[in-house]
């Protein structure tokens, strides 16, 4: 089973068998003379049976007292492979010898020998020369010398004992052997005999040959298809595509990636994870780990070079270890058994000692004070081939990135390596949003009678509730507050104490029943005023489909990773039709095609008829009108507004260092919980909507400096950055029924027109403020008042 992205990248690829089928005319010509000299020389001219390959064999046993050529033709080896059991009985051979003089009635020798050369067993989980070309070449079959042909026809006798990779002096021989027998039958000449006997063995193991590598969306992808077709899709060849940019997955890697590193670097050194010197070696001239040298003697080099390669390497993190410390730089060791040079200020100079994830220690003074000889350190190498100094992050982080307008997955992952750890957080870890979900609360305060400029009240609140653990006192970051401020102003601000207050305000009930709506489970969500600050518990994923109403203007949308599955003869057993917001489609007065078939032409908006769904799918002209409708879920104008305002977060809220995008289009929200224990970020254009969590696996702080804006924006940035290079500025146009009026920032009320100080605001047509008064500037608290009852 392969998995592909939606541009047709190979990302990866599940099963027991390795086989990829080719045509006998595109096998070169030299295979075939190679394994016809091999295994059988007659195969052309005899009908299934050679009496004289039998009698060959039976001479060559008899003389040497080894197998040669073999006495069974190809196609008894075929049917012996496909009918029968391998046992050594005169019953079977019989059978064999039918079954062979059947198959040769049936088919062509040409159809035979693709048969032949596509469905044997080839070792290394090969099967098929193509297959095999790939395993120990990395390469396509056409591409491959006659020394490397030789040896994979060679296979066909002993896929096991004459294997390169298992044992390459008995696949050498028998390499050997056969460009002796094509010399011999005249398929080669003297001199390319001598030249391929000549050539080395150079087949290694060569894992799948993948475009990108992207492990956590081809596992969903695999386990999505297991549960849909069962272990068959291991078997049948199918192809999954997916709903994921190659470019994008492979950015989105990248940024979580460089922002654990990053964050890591923040927080310290935490020392060498082990070291070689007590571990490995116990004898005396070798054990002082406290001398600035060790004596790399072969028996002390092999076994820190084993040792070594017991240690994963991880996203090019390669483990190594210290064999000498100089003034300005360390010798090290890696599993290659090759010495590598650490300039001290590649890295090390920088790194102060972890302490705590508050405190760390002064810088260190050398690479003496810093390391020891033996200890396993992980190093990267940089674009220059030098190497810099890294550790494996001990925080993880989640990104998943969406297409808004219909669900599909545009790049997924869930931790720093898959390979580290399988945990997909992007999917499974429940963690608490924290301001990340105040959005959502707003959106209800919207439609349940509040403006963007309704005054509510940032100060101190104190509650005695046995359900929010006796008496809880919720604060502000930086423990400040500014009394009454705008709503569109506190949210960009994200003000803990004005959510609260709004939450009062709606109530509860009213509350879960609008958080209904973007899919969030309101069973698990708590029935207490902390719900205003997220801290309910939900994956990266979950926040992402429900911030995708943001981008998309309102509707609802499901996440889905796979768009269709093929068959291994390209038929579509499966293709998702996913709900698509198609907002133009109330406008729209048909969708009616006409097709010139002589032009190769579609002309629209002409009533004669209108093609079938599966004709247009399959000549790729599906439209948005064409899935099924997504829901609405928030009304035009409230996501107008809303959208607005998480823009203001962008352009001078908690986000405001994304304005390094240099985007009018871009909105979000940060999110940091107490402790800090979660870091989020959930941000779109119009086109991307991506949510990025970073933490602790146990729930542990991350510390008091990180917050969403310094811990997850960043991620989100890197990646928004490649997602959106070839996406224009798309500002969103402002719909029926909303009007711009001009307000007083300090009451919220319509502003005089002598009024310098103020400015613009969106309002519903029907909830337009009244005009500011001498009184109300005179009486604010009374103004409020005032408002707040025309309001509600």
């Amino acid at each position: 089973m392969q998995i592909y992205s939606a541009d047709g990248a190979l990302i990866g690829e599940f099963g027991e068998k390795r086989r990829r089928p080719v045509h006998i005319e595109d096998v070169p010509q030299p295979f075939i003379d190679a394994l016809l000299a091999a295994e059988d020389a007659e195969f052309y001219s005899h009908k299934g049976v050679s009496i004289k390959g039998l009698a060959r064999a039976v001479t060559e046993l008899l003389l040497t007292g080894e197998r040669g050529s073999g006495g069974s033709t190809l196609t008894m080896q075929l049917t012996r492979n496909v009918f029968l059991s391998l046992d050594r009985k005169f019953i079977r051979k019989f059978n064999e010898i039918l079954l062979s003089l059947k198959l040769e009635r049936e088919l062509s020798k040409d159809e035979i020998l693709e048969l032949y050369v596509n469905y044997m067993f080839l070792g290394k989980r090969a099967y098929g020369i193509q297959a095999a070309a790939e395993v120990y070449y990395g390469k396509e079959l056409s591409d491959l010398s006659l020394a490397q042909l030789a040896m994979i026809a060679g296979l066909f006798q002993g896929p096991s004992t004459q294997n390169p990779i298992v044992n390459p002096k008995r696949a050498v021989e028998r390499r050997n052997w056969i460009l002796g027998r094509m010399l011999t039958l005249k398929m080669i000449d003297q001199a390319a005999y001598d030249g391929a006997t000549a050539e080395g063995v150079s087949a290694r193991y060569h894992g799948s040959q993948l475009d990108a590598r992207a492990p956590y969306v081809a596992e969903l992808a695999r386990t999505k298809a297991i549960r849909s077709y069962g272990t068959e899709a291991y078997t049948k060849g199918y192809k999954v595509y997916t709903t994921v940019n190659a470019e994008m997955q492979i950015a989105a890697q990248r940024a979580v990636r460089k922002g654990l590193l990053t964050y890591d670097q923040r927080h310290g050194w935490r020392g060498a994870e082990l070291n070689l010197a007590t571990q490995v070696i116990s004898n005396e001239n070798n054990a002082d780990n406290t001398s600035k040298q060790i004596n790399l003697d072969q028996e002390t080099k092999q076994a820190w070079i084993d040792r070594l390669r017991k240690i994963d390497d991880f996203e090019g993190l390669m483990p190594a270890a210290v064999t000498q410390i100089e003034e300005k730089s360390i010798a090290l060791l890696n599993r290659q058994g090759d010495l590598i040079e650490l300039k001290w200020d590649e890295g090390p100079s920088d790194m102060r000692p972890y302490i705590s994830e508050n405190r760390q220690g002064a810088k260190y003074k050398s690479p003496a004070e810093m390391f020891r000889v033996g200890d396993v350190i992980r190093v990267i190498q940089q674009k220059d081939r030098s190497w810099r100094l890294s550790q494996l992050p001990s925080a993880q982080a989640a990104l998943v990135a969406l297409d808004p307008n219909n669900g599909g997955i545009l790049a997924i992952v869930g931790g720093f390596s898959f390979y580290q750890s399988k945990f997909n957080r992007a999917t499974q870890a429940k963690r608490q949003p924290g301001s990340n979900f105040k959005p959502f609360l707003y959106t209800a305060a919207l439609e349940n009678g509040m403006t963007a400029a309704t005054l509510i009240n940032d100060s101190p609140l104190v509650f005695n509730d046995e359900e929010l653990e006796n008496t809880w006192r919720p604060k502000n970051d930086g423990g400040k507050f500014y009394g009454d401020m705008r709503l569109r102003e506190a949210l960009y601000r994200s003000r803990n104490l004005v959510s609260i207050r709004i939450l009062q305000q709606l109530g509860i009930n009213t509350a879960l029943k609008s958080f209904s709506r973007f899919g969030f489970d309101i069973q698990a969500l708590p029935r207490d005023l902390s719900l205003a600050l997220g801290t309910q518990a939900v994956p990266p994923m979950e926040m992402a489909t429900a911030w995708a109403s943001f981008a998309n203007g309102g509707y609802k949308i499901s996440p889905h990773l796979i768009q269709r599955i093929t068959d291994t003869d390209g038929n579509i057993i499966y293709e998702a039709l996913p709900a698509t917001v198609c907002s133009e489609c109330d406008e729209a007065t048909n969708n009616n095609y006409v097709l010139d078939v002589e032009n190769g032409t579609v002309e629209t908006d002409i009533d004669y008829f209108e093609l079938p769904l599966e004709f247009k799918r399959e000549l790729g002209w599906l439209e948005p009108s064409d899935y099924p409708r997504a829901e609405r879920i928030i009304g035009e104008q409230v996501a107008f507004i809303m959208d607005d305002i998480l823009k203001d977060v962008i352009r001078r809220g908690t986000g405001r260092r994304a304005r390094a995008l240099e985007r009018s289009d871009i909105a979000g929200k940060t999110g940091t919980t107490n402790g800090p224990l979660d870091a989020w970020f959930s941000g779109y254009n119009p086109d991307v909507i991506a949510t990025t969590w970073v933490g602790f696996d146990q729930n542990t702080p991350l510390g008091n400096r990180e917050y969403g804006g310094s811990a997850a924006l960043p991620i989100w940035m890197d990646f928004m950055r490649v997602a959106l290079k070839n996406s224009p500025d798309r500002p969103r146009k402002q719909p029926p029924g909303i009007v711009t009026v001009r307000i007083d920032p300090e009451t919220g009320l319509r502003a005089r027109a002598n009024d310098p100080d103020a400015r613009f605001e969106f309002f519903r047509v029907n909830k337009v403020p009244r005009l500011i008064e001498s009184s109300d500037i005179e009486e604010p608290e009374k103004a409020i008042e005032t408002f707040a009852e025309e309001i509600f």
